[in-house]
Order: structure tokens, then sequence, then C-alpha cells
């Protein structure tokens, strides 16, 4: 067996579409993991409905992603890469800016709309970019990770500064995302395959301090979000910290063990957050499961649709895939049926549905590409 090239080792191409992958991450996860307290407190919405509404984020993405993957095809990856990056900063912009409980819920159905113009794009390009068994995707896998890590402790911060700072931070990454986009458009296309202060009457510093610190209301929710943020990052770092070995022991083990390796460690992590209650070392028991599990599985879609399409078809095939982005709706909405019902249900169908994924991603595509569509049957 040959040596298998350093994950690590990049091209030029590919560290850019990966520092594009970064800031998008970043962006993301500064203010998505947020978004269920911020529409919780802003639009008066039930749990299941909040459920519903940051879940629908994935939902539009889902299916609108082969209309997106089609357009990439026929217009290009990175025009429409552009138009995405420039919907997603003018959506947070106004968020920052709106009050009203249904433009705030128009405003993040939207983000899908701008996420199905990015993604395909971006996955084509990268998918352009990488070897022939496409293992750049777990280096993207990473990024999102890092993004991951970074993004939520951002968030967390800023969520306490008011909307302004939330939504602006997050438009300022998608901001410099374009620059890059638009500075480097040469490179990426290259890739193409051939063919209120001052109030008097406001206490002072020391007298606010003294009253924040006393509100034992305020640090328990202070004490709940930085636990959850850093959950979050401990998730981001460990799945960082896992990819290359798991990217090692996949150059040794068949795909059918890998996904069931996978699986196993998401229906373990469910068992240990069950378990919790008992003590906190069954939560980070939990997290470093599930983080396995996650290492593994997540890639593997993208490592796909890479391996089976033909350049031709990329941006349609990568779009088509976003579907699978309507478990990202269904599980928020149905967690939250599922968890009224109790957590044993909860548990119980979270834990073994994972093994769903086994048949689908265990084989390996065909060697054989397929035939490129003929221009007048695409048309």
């Amino acid at each position: 067996m040959s040596a298998r090239t350093p994950l690590w080792r990049l091209t030029p191409a590919q560290r850019l579409l990966e520092g594009g992958a970064l800031l998008n991450s970043v962006a993301f996860f500064a203010a998505m993991p947020f978004a269920p307290l911020y529409l919780s407190e802003h639009t008066g919405l039930g749990k299941p409905a909040v459920g519903a509404v940051v879940g629908a984020v994935a939902l539009t993405a889902a299916f609108g992603g082969l209309a997106g993957g089609v357009l990439v095809d026929r217009l290009g990856a990175v025009p429409l890469m552009r138009v995405g990056l420039v919907l997603h900063v003018a959506v947070y912009g106004l968020l920052a800016a709106v009050s009203d409980p249904a433009a705030i819920v128009l405003l993040f159905l939207a983000l899908g709309a701008a996420r199905l113009m990015v993604e395909p794009g971006a996955k084509k390009l990268l998918s352009h970019a990488a070897d022939a068994e496409g293992r750049i995707f777990r280096i993207r896998y990473m990024t999102l990770c890092a993004g991951a890590i970074v993004g939520p402790a951002i968030g967390g911060a800023l969520y306490h500064a008011g909307a302004v700072a939330f939504f602006a931070v997050p438009a300022a990454f998608y901001a410099a995302y374009l620059l890059l986009v638009l500075l480097r458009n040469r490179e990426l296309a290259a890739l193409r395959p051939p063919a209120g202060d001052g109030d008097a009457s406001a206490p002072s510093a020391r007298e606010a301090l003294r009253a924040t610190l006393r509100d034992r209301r305020l640090l328990a929710v202070v004490g709940a979000e930085g636990y959850f943020a850093a959950l979050f990052i401990t998730n981001a770092v460990l799945a960082l910290l896992f990819q290359l070995p798991i990217d090692r022991v996949s150059g040794r083990l068949s795909r059918a063990t890998m996904v069931w390796a996978g699986a196993s460690g998401f229906t373990l992590a469910f068992g240990c957050f069950w378990a919790s209650p008992a003590g906190l070392a069954w939560l980070y028991a939990g997290i470093v499961f599930w983080t396995a599990g996650e290492g593994i599985l997540l890639p593997m879609p993208d490592m796909a649709v890479h391996e089976m399409a033909s350049d031709e078809l990329k941006g349609a095939y990568f779009g088509l895939s976003e579907v699978r982005q309507l478990g990202f709706f269904l599980g928020p909405l149905a967690g939250g049926f599922l968890l009224d019902a109790g957590t044993a249900p909860y548990f119980a169908v979270m834990g073994t549905s994972i093994f769903l994924c086994v048949p689908l991603l265990a084989r390996r595509a065909a060697p054989a590409r397929p035939e490129p569509v003929p221009a007048r049957e695409a048309a």
C-alpha cells in the first residue's frame, strides 16, 4: 500500500476555499446556536415554533439545494456564491436593525436561501480541487469545527451586548468571505473543469456592577449560556483532534466498518446523555462518543458525492445532496415533541435511528462515473 499524502498538505486553491469555509463557519456558529434564545425573547414563540423556525433555515436549503446546484452548473459557482454572500450580509444587517417578530422570522428563513446559493458552489469548487478520494472534505469538516470553537465564544459575548453587535459581527465575517471571493476570483475560476450613554439618572458603574452580581437570576442565565458554549467548544476541539486519526484508520478499514463505528458512537453518546443526571462525567463521556461519531460520519456524504458526480454535474449533485438538511428541520421539530413525551422516548429514538444511515453510507460509489448529460437534454 502506497503512503497516503498528509491530510494537511493543501494546494493554494484548497487553502483559499478552506479559508472561506472557516469565515462562513465562524459567522454561522456565532449566531445560530443562540438563535433559539433570541427568537424566544423577541418573538414570543413557543418552544416547538422556535425549533421550527431555526430548523427551517436548514429546511429551505434542503428543498432549494437542487435548484441552487443547478444554477451553479449553469451560471457558475463563483457568481452564485457572490449573490449568496451578499444576501448573508444583507440579512444579518437587517436582523441587527429590525424588531418586528414577523420580520425576524422571515429574515431567519432568508438565511436558508442564502445558504443554498453558497454551499453547492463552494463544494463544487472544492471537489474540483480535491484528490480522487475527496479527503479534502475532511479538512473542510475540520474548518467547520474550528469555526464551532471560535463562533460560540464570540456569539456568547456578543449576545449580551445587544442585537446590533450580535448580528453585525457575523455580517462582517460574511463580508470578509465575499471580499476574499472577489479578490481571488481568478484562482477560483481556474478550478473549473476544462470546457445610549450620558443619562444623569443612570447608576454608576460600581452600582451597576453590584446590582448585576447580586441578581441570581442573571447569573444563572449567564452561567447556563457559558456552559452551553463551553460544551459546544469542547465538541469542536475534540473533532479537530480526532479527524487526523480517523483519516489514518479509514485508510485501513472498510467504509462499512467506519460507518458502523460512527453510528455506534452516536448511540453511546445518547446513552451517556441519558445518564448525565447522575453526574457530569457522563455528559463529558457523551461528548467524546458524539464527537467520534460525528467525525466519522459527517464528511462521508460529501466524499460520496465527490466520488460519484461527473465534473459537469457536480453543482447539481452537491445541490441535491443538501436535501439532507431536512434532518436539521425535522430534528428540532421531532425533538421538541419527543421531549414533551419524556426523556426515555427521546433518547431511545435518537440512539437507534442513527443506524438508518448505515446502508446508505456503507457502499462505495461505482468506479465508473456517469456520462455527461448532452447539452440539449440538460437544457
